[in-house]
């Protein structure tokens, strides 16, 4: 926490702000279950050898999350709370996801070993990168990057979140250039 700020208070802050609490006072709580849907920060423990770190221990409803969105999940648990003026810093060191909860995912068609079988790639993790920049290039653009990373060693590359299919670069025209390279 910042000099000053209880850990509790600031484990507290930091549980309310990662789900329904808002920097004040809104109406609107009154009309939303925000009790039951607030996140608890149940312990809280200093970090060994340390003075001033901790970790602190939050539980969330698994409502407040959509199901099979891993998107929805990490901005949730991981999203402004990060420039939350109640802590010096933050870091995620674990989560624990409900059985429940994960079944909701799809997942990949097939496993990690059918993917190095696809790309013939055995004995070391796969390397990847994001395209940059990651807004404004052309679909045909978009495609040489690719190339590029690709003859230069990567095993893949990927968009970045703010990909989607804007006009300047369409989903197809994008794919299609990939494919290419």
């Amino acid at each position: 926490p910042q000099p000053g700020v209880d850990p509790v208070e600031a484990s507290a802050a930091v549980a309310g702000e990662s789900s329904t609490a808002t920097w004040t006072v809104v109406w609107t709580d009154l009309l939303t279950a925000c009790d039951l849907y607030r996140a608890k920060a149940y312990k809280v423990d200093a970090v060994p050898n340390t003075s001033d770190q901790y970790f602190a221990y939050i539980a969330y409803d698994i409502d407040l999350f959509e199901e099979g969105s891993i998107a929805n999940l990490t901005a949730s648990i991981i999203g402004n709370v990060f420039g939350f003026k109640a802590v010096k810093a933050l870091r995620l060191e674990d989560m624990r996801i409900p059985v429940a909860y994960l079944k909701t995912f799809q997942g990949p068609a097939t496993g990690l070993v059918v993917e190095r079988e696809r790309m013939d790639k055995f004995g070391r993790p796969f390397l990847g990168a994001t395209v940059k920049p990651k807004l404004g290039l052309s679909g045909k653009n978009y495609g040489r990057v690719v190339y590029e990373g690709l003859r230069g060693g990567l095993d893949f590359l990927k968009d970045d979140e703010n990909i989607n299919s804007q006009p300047f670069m369409r989903w197809k025209e994008r794919f299609l250039y990939s494919m290419e390279a």
